[in-house]
């Protein structure tokens, strides 16, 4: 594997010390086995994941590209073979979940220093991450949308619980007090909670030097499920003779979301004793080899990997219901939602049919509903009427717009120093008020770390949760808004057509 050195810049480190540490692990990395069969080799994509691995040559679908052996894998098990001090400690502490141990394996490790046999890649691994759980009070009141909110609570509290569960282990391994912090157990927890693979010994699961610098691709189902949404909303609007026999399928295709399973494209061999990664599809010389670590929505992509995506085709939007459409029907709440696309999901439709009838006439219609066809042209423009308004009053209810959001993103890229006057045309007082919120919040973090100026690593750190706090519910209103369009749109179309009840 080779090190491509042109455009890389240096965020976490000066360039050249990022530049000869990633030269020492990918020595290591030669020592222990670890081989691309010269398929691969790292480079810089900027915007498209920052540090990952491209193509060193043009390679098929299929093609194994990179091999990791078991001796280089970091698991709770190889870290505690190895450490008797360390094994009887962790041993004594039953309570403690497979990650919380793995954490603490991993702190314990990052105080050996240069003595640890993992330390060139242990010092490319970042010194920090913008998962939720790292998101200040400012931040986390950026993401606006309550679920989202709570997510964060949720995420913060989790962690501060687990920390404080591990702090007799850490005080008995005499780990240095710097590696005891909260802030240390963030790190140690979010390395864990992104760059963990599958191994189906351990449901902790492994870090994989070399294997965790694929940035990520959303997996694309084979199934043309994408497509379900699109042919039950054309079936809607046909005569019920025409789909009676179109429709028996689509219940389970509507199956095939997200919580399908966790797809990947690399898997722990026992037959040959290594992690295994092959190419999801042909690569082209240059291009970025990317890997499907699973199928995520963005909040859960920002909950575990502290990143989203722009166009995330398994991205939904929850929308709270009236506890009667809950009642009304059996599909479980988290099948309730709207598809990226703006079109709700097959479960929502279906509920809100039946939610629409009269409760006398439920009974005599929910195979219909349930089978995801239109109980009367009536009925079908009420719903998209009600999911049009829901969508309409969760935005007005919102502290900023869809557009006001837009603008915020573009000038946030702007601020490079939070100390030099902020003059920016046709924003927001809103989203003013933002901006000064954030200043205030990054000079008040300077002062806490003792800085006299705030450092540029602080102020970047801060500005980047931010972001995505405000990137994140940017995605969620552009659910919204493409929703009320489509739905406007059906209205449009149902109100063309013979009004008829089907029966």
């Amino acid at each position: 594997m080779k090190y491509n050195h042109g455009g890389m810049t240096g965020i976490r480190l000066d360039m050249e010390e990022e530049e000869g540490n990633l030269e020492s692990l990918l020595k290591w990395a030669a020592v222990f086995g670890i081989s691309d069969s010269k398929s691969l080799v790292v480079s810089y994509f900027h915007g498209a994941g920052g540090r990952g691995l491209g193509a060193a040559r043009d390679l098929e679908k299929g093609e194994l590209v990179l091999k990791v052996p078991k001796s280089a894998l970091i698991t709770r098990e190889t870290l505690l073979l190895k450490d008797d001090h360390l094994s009887l400690a962790v041993n004594a502490h039953t309570s403690l979940s497979p990650i919380q141990t793995l954490c603490v394996c991993l702190l314990y490790e990052m105080g050996k220093g240069k003595t640890s046999r993992w330390y060139p890649y242990l010092i490319n691994l970042p010194r920090s991450y913008d998962i939720i759980a790292t998101f200040g009070e400012f931040e986390k009141q950026a993401l606006q949308v309550e679920d989202a909110i709570w997510a964060a609570d949720k995420a913060i509290s989790k962690a501060e619980f687990e920390w404080k569960e591990t702090n007799t282990l850490m005080e008995q391994l005499k780990l240095k007090p710097q590696l005891r912090t909260f802030r240390a157990w963030l790190w140690a927890s979010a390395t864990v909670s992104s760059r963990t693979l599958h191994i189906p010994w351990d449901g902790a699961g492994c870090l994989c030097p070399v294997g965790d610098l694929f940035n990520y691709s959303a997996p694309v189902e084979d199934s043309d499920s994408d497509n379900v949404e699109l042919r039950t909303h054309e079936l809607a609007l046909q005569d019920m003779t025409t789909v009676k026999e179109e429709t028996s399928c689509i219940l389970d295709n509507e199956q095939l979301d997200s919580d399908s399973g966790r797809l990947t494209d690399g898997r722990f061999e026992n037959n040959v004793g290594a992690y295994c990664f092959y190419a999801k599809k042909s690569y082209r010389k240059g291009e970025q080899v990317l890997l499907s670590y699973g199928t995520y929505t963005n909040l859960e992509l920002l909950e575990h990997y502290g990143f989203l995506l722009n166009e995330n085709p398994n991205d939904k939007a929850y929308v709270p219901l009236e506890p009667e459409i809950y009642s009304s029907c059996s599909w479980p709440k988290e099948s309730l939602y709207i598809h990226q696309s703006g079109k709700p999901s097959f479960a929502l439709l279906s509920a809100l049919r039946l939610w629409a009838t009269p409760a006398n006439r439920r009974r005599s219609v929910g195979h219909l509903a349930y089978s995801g066809l239109r109980l009367s042209i009536e009925n079908e423009i009420f719903v998209m009427r009600w999911i049009s308004n829901k969508c309409n009053s969760i935005m007005k209810n919102l502290p900023t717009t869809f557009e006001e959001d837009s603008l915020l993103l573009s000038v946030i890229d702007k601020i490079q120093n939070v100390n030099a006057p902020l003059e920016f045309a046709n924003i927001s007082s809103v989203s003013t008020d933002e901006i000064c919120t954030y200043r205030a919040e990054v000079l008040k973090k300077g002062a806490t770390d003792s800085e006299t100026v705030v450092s540029r690593k602080t102020m970047q750190r801060s500005r980047e949760r931010w972001r995505l706090a405000v990137q994140w519910r940017l995605s969620y209103k552009k659910i919204l808004v493409d929703c009320i369009s489509f739905c406007d749109e059906m209205i449009d179309v149902l109100r063309s057509q013979p009004s008829h009840t089907q029966s």
